[in-house]
């Protein structure tokens, strides 16, 4: 008899858990990718029954999804607890155990904390105390792992102390810190694409890249409640220190020896290592912050908003322009940017190559800036794929060049769908893969870099800029391209 995972959600009657993660395993077990028998714990401290949780989620399902839910839904099971509780946690244990069957010491559990991250601490503190974190390293069968969610921490200091406080109870490879980003399929593609192209990893270099631009820009603003949360956290803690810093290592990293978890999160950290901090006096150069007012898409703004607090400083808005000291990319600028209540909702990374050294068409007047014809797209969201430009001469007489362009689409491999990143993270949680994941010391180092950043808007009582609603963003932000580098994409 194979024995079954046991998934545990703490925080199950959130969002999360119906919008994300029920989903994610649904498409999974239709797929047959589970790796083995599941069955799903939800725990919170609301009242209700197995039978009620069940019929609230199948009503957010979407249609397609309806049945194979029938098949799935008797794995469901719920529990009502207060996690950071002991006494409570007993009988949860109890529940466990009589779910799991004969030998439940034989049962992976893998606890999903979506909870506020003050409650990570106490929770896991809680786990250990009534023995329910205990298993041997690198066991196949009776493991313990624990999956917390962003935000790990609000600074250096709250992460590291964060880190400390987790890993007193947990070994690392038993603890996998999520960013939800790291498990889209063109992220995960960015390893394959540099390392596994011959034609591509010899350009990606700072002799043929003149600079890389990372957006990741939004639409929404501040629907519903999420004033209040937001206003704690601002675009450079909720957007830079994760996703954008993530996308960021895949593009700089070093080839790593093995696609094994270590290898690659050991290139990832070298990368933050190598983030230039930017000095207070240069902060306004190269830092750009600013926050959305009423606009085409918008009627009020920011500071209108529910839940923000009058005269907040928060950032709806920033792009940075960064270094990287290494011998692969000195004096190439990263140029990052995220933004609320934008013009467009798109996720890309660009490459712009060098210009010849000599324009041989003589179509390019000596006082302007070059045209810079080689561009090298990786579209993460809503299009996931890859586009190369080039100039290509027109037909007829003379020299004229025109642009082309060689491009990928995901949905040109005939996948009616493209995996959720919950789908794939879910499935290495369970398989105790830890790749996608991030490391401590990872964390700490992205942290590091951005509470420089916000040092120095502190010290220096640098600007807060505005923008309107539906547009690219604040003008000054184009200051971060200088000379004849460019500007910021407009997205597919």
């Amino acid at each position: 008899m194979v024995r079954p995972d046991q998934l545990i959600i703490f925080g199950a009657s959130g969002d999360l858990t119906a919008r994300k993660l029920i989903p994610a395993l649904l498409h999974n077990f239709v797929a047959g990718a589970l790796p083995r028998p599941i069955q799903v714990i939800g725990v919170s401290r609301s009242e209700r029954t197995s039978e009620a949780w069940r019929e609230g989620l199948r009503s957010s399902l979407p249609p397609a999804l309806a049945e194979a839910f029938v098949d799935f839904a008797p794995r469901l099971h719920w529990v009502r607890a207060d996690v950071a509780q002991r006494a409570q946690l007993q009988h949860l244990h109890e529940v466990l155990d009589r779910l799991a069957g004969p030998e439940p010491d034989t049962v992976g559990r893998l606890y999903y904390l979506a909870l506020a991250p003050q409650l990570f601490g106490p929770v896991v503190a809680c786990l250990d105390a009534e023995g329910m974190l205990t298993c041997a390293p690198d066991a196949q069968q009776g493991w313990r792992r624990v999956v917390v969610e962003k935000p790990f921490g609000t600074d250096l200091p709250s992460a590291r102390a964060l880190n400390q406080e987790l890993l007193s109870y947990l070994r690392e490879d038993q603890l996998f810190r999520i960013d939800h980003y790291l498990g889209k399929e063109t992220v995960q593609n960015l390893l394959s694409f540099r390392f596994q192209n011959t034609i591509f990893e010899p350009l990606w270099t700072r002799q043929h890249v003149e600079s890389v631009e990372i957006s990741v820009c939004e639409t929404v603003a501040m629907e519903g409640r999420r004033g209040a949360y937001y206003d704690g956290a601002g675009a450079l803690r909720d957007m830079v220190q994760n996703h954008l810093l993530q996308i960021l290592a895949l593009i700089a990293m070093e080839p790593p020896g093995s696609l094994q978890a270590d290898d690659v999160r050991n290139e990832k950290v070298k990368v933050f290592r190598a983030l230039r901090q930017i000095p207070a006096e240069q902060i306004a150069r190269d830092v750009v912050r600013a926050q959305y007012a009423a606009g085409p898409a918008r009627d009020r703004g920011y500071l209108e908003e529910e839940g923000v607090a009058p005269g907040s400083e928060t950032e709806t808005y920033v792009a940075i322009r960064a270094a990287i000291d290494t011998w692969r990319w000195s004096g190439v600028p990263f140029l990052l940017r995220t933004g609320k209540a934008l013009h467009k909702r798109f996720t890309e990374v660009v490459l712009n190559f060098r210009t010849p050294p000599i324009d041989l068409s003589g179509q390019a007047p000596t006082d302007a800036c070059p045209l810079r014809p080689n561009t090298l797209r990786l579209r993460i969201q809503p299009h996931e794929g890859v586009v190369w430009s080039f100039l290509v001469k027109e037909p007829g007489a003379g020299m004229e060049m025109r642009m082309a362009e060689l491009g990928f689409d995901y949905a040109d491999l005939g996948v009616s769908q493209i995996p959720d990143a919950y789908q794939r993270l879910l499935l290495d949680a369970l398989e105790g893969t830890s790749t996608l994941f991030l490391r401590g010391d990872e964390v700490e180092a992205a942290w590091s870099f951005i509470d420089t950043i916000r040092a120095g808007w502190e010290a220096t009582d640098a600007p807060i800029h505005t923008y309107p609603a539906g547009s690219p963003g604040p003008e000054p932000a184009d200051a971060l391209f200088h000379g004849c580098e460019g500007s910021w994409s407009y997205g597919p």
